[in-house]
């Protein structure tokens, strides 16, 4: 009985690594993709690779597109200041 036992948790022990090993390989792909992505990204840019300039990069390419998007509606005005705010943000950011 008890090499029975021992056999059942060598099997499920086995089960959980498997699947704790495909998903180390599923999420470190993923990981270092995503990695690759801002390097390129910042460093095209110049900017540095941290927190705050990544959201501020994205808030300034979310007030241009605001801006854009507010032109196409028809909003002269509500485009033009959404555009120079955003400009503004990405002008600042990036130098």
């Amino acid at each position: 009985m008890d090499g029975f036992f021992n056999w059942l948790g060598e099997a499920i022990g086995n089960v959980i690594r498997a699947v704790i090993n495909g998903l180390h390989g599923v999420f470190g792909g993923l990981w270092q993709a995503l990695d690759g992505f801002v390097e390129g990204l910042t460093g095209s840019l110049g900017i540095s690779d941290s927190v705050f300039s990544i959201a501020v990069l994205v808030i300034g390419v979310l007030l241009l597109v605001s801006g854009i998007r507010s032109l196409v509606r028809g909003g002269i005005v509500g485009g033009i200041v959404w555009l120079l705010l955003g400009l503004l943000i990405l002008s600042w950011l990036i130098r």
